[in-house]
């Protein structure tokens, strides 16, 4: 299977900024490199066809002046010291044009312009490679010659020490690029781990300021938002603190002041029903508000089996824990989680029916850890699961009824979620609900 080619980039703002910027600065320096070349071919091809009439005018002033018999003697000296060569044009000569690059263009073109239009340029004579240039010793048909030169002339030596320099200058950019990205994306690697705590509950030390001016404003507004939600975060404190008194410590009153003042049994047993149920609907609110600021509760090493004992212990008869086969030691937030058991026992009381016991169970599938609130109650549709996992929703069947603020089994997903798990509403064989906290193993 083909990756896509988004995989092979990376993915840091710091190594795709510095990657576009090296991309860039190398596509100017081959722009660069590419218009010096273009430029210099002119001059070169002047400075070529200078040097080949400058030889051809004292190759043929050579010969004129020497005496007949020792002009193969002249011409061996042009060939062991120049490397020219000179020979007789023949009407049969096989010759293979040059190349039409710019060079030889401007180079045939200056030649014919000093040498006379009758000049041609050949790279092979007689299957022989090198420059040859066609000019004129005498007057007559016998009078044209050839004039070979190596062909190693036509090359443009580029200095070695100008690509050394190059590449010196070339690595010192990139770090100055590097340098600039990296003043960049510090502020936000430090701006993505203060969001990160953020998102764990925790209050990131405030950001400092510096930098570009959008770095700055970006910094400001997170820590001014970091702020407003410290803030905020004292206020629910000073809040759930208010509720907790200021609301039970009536309710503890009316209690008292029933069993006092109401003397028929039944209106007694309803009323104080009623406060009990708004005992729990306040402690439901306190629970899923308070569960926000524990988010970030520290792990403990537990065994769920004792432990899941000890909160089954408290309901007698009511609740059956199935022992566990093995021990399951595993890392939880003790309270929380245990809020999260209760909740979906003491729910499962409510409304489970019948008198068959409720069962508390903890086994290991498929290499994670579930915790299992057992009942033969009516249950939950599949298609009402995840809605009733919502807060403040409550289901319209006889299992929920109509009291409650519908918050226990919002309060037991947030935590199943909290310990990286989840909470399942499962139709149980043989009728009922199975409620399940699946939590991974590591």
């Amino acid at each position: 299977m083909s990756s896509s080619p988004t995989r092979l980039l990376p993915h840091s703002l710091l190594w795709r900024a510095f990657l576009l910027i090296a991309t860039l600065m190398l596509a100017a320096v081959g722009a660069w490199l590419a218009i010096f070349r273009q430029a210099e071919i002119e001059p070169r091809a002047h400075a070529l066809a200078q040097t080949i009439v400058s030889i051809s005018n004292l190759t043929r002033t050579a010969l004129l002046a020497a005496r007949p018999e020792r002009r193969i003697d002249v011409l061996a000296d042009l060939s062991d010291v120049e490397g020219v060569h000179v020979y007789p044009a023949e009407a049969d000569d096989r010759i293979v044009p040059p190349p039409a690059t710019a060079l030889m263009r401007h180079l045939e073109s200056d030649l014919r312009e000093r040498l006379g239009t009758e000049t041609r340029l050949a790279f092979e004579l007689n299957d022989e490679p090198g420059l040859f240039v066609s000019f004129r010793l005498f007057p007559g048909e016998d009078g044209v010659f050839w004039l070979a030169l190596p062909r190693e002339r036509l090359e443009g030596r580029f200095p070695l020490q100008w690509l050394g320099w190059g590449a010196l200058v070339l690595l010192l950019a990139l770090a100055g690029a590097w340098l600039i990205v990296l003043r960049i994306s510090r502020p936000l690697k430090a701006l993505e781990a203060a969001a990160g705590k953020l998102g764990q509950g925790e209050t990131p030390s405030p950001l400092p300021e510096k930098g570009p001016d959008e770095i700055v404003a970006v910094t400001h507004a997170f820590n001014q938002m970091s702020e407003s939600l410290k803030r905020l975060e004292e206020d629910r404190r000073l809040l759930l603190a208010g509720i907790s008194h200021d609301l039970r410590t009536p309710l503890a009153r009316l209690r008292m002041e029933i069993e006092i003042s109401v003397s028929d049994p039944q209106a007694r047993a309803d009323m104080a029903a009623d406060i009990d149920e708004m005992d729990r609907t306040i402690g439901q609110f306190l629970d899923f508000a308070r569960h926000k600021a524990q988010r970030s509760v520290a792990l403990e090493p537990t065994n769920l089996a004792p432990w899941l004992g000890e909160i089954a212990a408290r309901y007698g008869d009511k609740v059956k824990c199935r022992p566990a086969s093995a021990e399951f030691l595993h890392p939880i937030q003790r309270e929380p989680l245990r809020r999260a058991v209760v909740n979906l026992i003491e729910n499962a009381l409510r409304h489970g029916g019948g008198t068959a016991a409720v069962e508390l169970t903890l086994e290991r599938e498929d290499g994670r850890l579930v915790i299992a609130v057992l009942d033969r109650g009516p249950g939950i549709a599949p298609e009402d699961a995840e809605r009733l996992k919502q807060p403040f929703t409550r289901g319209e069947a006889a299992r929920t009824g109509a009291a409650g603020a519908g918050l226990g089994l919002a309060i037991v997903e947030r935590i199943a979620r909290a310990h990286g798990g989840r909470l399942e509403l499962l139709p149980r064989e043989g009728g009922g609900l199975a409620a399940r906290i699946v939590l991974p193993v590591n």
